[in-house]
């Protein structure tokens, strides 16, 4: 990713959309793709559960940024930031099943000496990541939180993310297990 012509800061959202808050990432990831212009230097992926299939990806990256379920001890909902080692300490946590994988991953990147320079993780402390659809009271409301410290820490890293002036009327929150999604215009 670190040629001219091809983005060299990725930003990830991970996790399970069938487990409750551990779906955040990927809600994040949706919030943050819509609600701003995002720079040529910036790719966004929706990594789920992919695990070792990322490798490819990730070590064409020069920053990765990780958007999460962070276990910590604070309220569910509260924002955590990490960097460096405490990335690899927190992911190493096994909070829910994908977390193996991110793991393996760390590990494998790694042993082919092609970890990126910079890797960060933001996320919010869960409050369930039991089967079901849909976030949390909490974690639904800090949501929004985390898309704006993700926008805000990427723009001071030099990758400007400007607001959009028009939101989709789409949401992608995942927090109502009852609603099914309009068409997308099909």
């Amino acid at each position: 990713m670190g040629e001219d012509s091809t983005p060299s800061t990725l930003v990830l959202g991970l996790g399970i959309i069938l487990c409750g808050d551990d779906g955040l990432g990927v809600a994040a990831l949706e919030r943050l793709r819509a609600g701003f212009e995002i720079p040529p230097a910036v790719a966004l992926l929706d990594g789920g559960t992919l695990g070792l299939a990322l490798l490819p990806t990730l070590e064409d990256a020069d920053e990765v940024w990780i958007l999460d379920a962070v276990a910590a001890d604070a309220a569910p909902g509260t924002l955590v930031a990490l960097e460096g080692e405490a990335v690899e300490v927190a992911l190493r946590e096994r909070l829910s099943p994908h977390q193996i994988g991110v793991a393996d991953l760390l590990d494998a990147l790694h042993w082919r000496d092609t970890f990126p320079a910079s890797l960060r993780v933001l996320g919010l402390v869960p409050e369930s990541i039991e089967l079901g659809i849909g976030l949390s009271p909490a974690v639904a409301h800090g949501l929004d939180g985390l898309v704006e410290a993700a926008a805000l820490e990427l723009s001071e890293a030099g990758h400007v993310l400007t607001p959009r002036t028009a939101q989709s009327d789409v949401s992608l929150d995942y927090d109502d297990s009852n609603r099914v999604p309009p068409a997308l215009g099909l």
